[in-house]
């Protein structure tokens, strides 16, 4: 019975492609799709970081390859795909982990409401939304033919009115519509074979909210004491702990699971404040 619920979560002998995943999130997800069988496809733009996580995927035992690609960009998708089908012949799984703000694009408080920064914000909706869309066209396809599962990540800024993240918000309550209905549109159109779920973090650290939550000495921010506040663990989530939920999104232990998001952060969006 041990064997059976083990294999129930391995992604031995699947091709999973990871965008972002040069991210301090996307680190994470390499380190746990490798602890769980997978092959992986790294994609991100940063190739001295991409190069780094296939070299430790392989030191750990893992089929890893990385490929140079913008999210936005959808010949450099195709290709990638192209790529990817040459190396290993198929594809099982994506996880549509680019995304992130844009600075320019935060509503600092002194900020006139009524002049926000339109560019920005429409270059954080884009790279969050139609950074999931494209490579889901591109690579969807390709699992769509012998079936797989799709992994979106959203936040808790989707539903909750999170201060200054105006552009990422909007874009996260996008890709909260779009898991739901692409999840519903593949399992009418692939009898179930294929599936979309997302995960939704709480507050992590990441390079890119590292100086809204903390100062350079370590302390936290305004911001971040106020984010603390509000989490009954009185922390921060750790990218490891993601890797659970990813694991079982993408392996057939949820392969009755589609169109849901599964929330990651201590409580926070549980918690009143009171």
């Amino acid at each position: 019975m041990i064997k059976e619920v083990e294999s129930l979560f391995s992604l031995k002998n699947k091709v999973v492609v990871v965008t972002g995943a040069t991210g301090v999130l996307g680190e994470a997800f390499v380190n746990g799709l490798c602890g769980a069988g997978a092959s992986i496809v790294v994609i991100g733009r940063n190739e001295e970081i991409a190069k780094k996580r296939v070299e430790e995927a392989k030191i750990a035992g893992c089929k890893a390859i990385y490929i140079i690609a913008d999210v936005l960009d959808e010949q450099n998708l195709i290709d990638a795909k192209d790529r990817i089908i040459d190396e290993f012949g198929k594809i099982d799984a994506l996880v549509n982990a680019a995304g992130g703000n844009v600075a320019e694009a935060v509503v600092q408080p002194a900020n006139d409401v009524f002049d926000l920064n339109i560019s920005a914000l429409k270059q954080a909706f884009d790279l969050n939304l139609f950074g999931t869309l494209l490579p889901t066209q591109i690579f969807g396809k390709e699992i769509a033919k012998h079936g797989g599962s799709l992994v979106n990540i959203s936040s808790v800024s989707a539903t909750q009115a999170v201060t200054r993240v105006l552009g990422y918000s909007l874009a996260k309550s996008a890709i909260d519509s779009y898991t739901k209905w692409m999840a519903v549109e593949l399992a009418n159109r692939y009898e179930g074979k294929i599936r979309m779920n997302a995960l939704v973090p709480g507050f992590f650290i990441t390079n890119q909210n590292r100086a809204l939550l903390t100062n350079e000495d370590g302390s936290l921010t305004q911001r971040g004491q106020a984010i603390i506040s509000k989490t009954p663990f009185k922390r921060f989530g750790e990218p490891e702990e993601l890797i659970g939920a990813l694991i079982y999104l993408l392996s057939d232990a949820s392969k009755f699971v589609n169109g849901e998001n599964i929330t990651i952060d201590g409580g926070f969006c549980a918690f009143s404040g009171v």
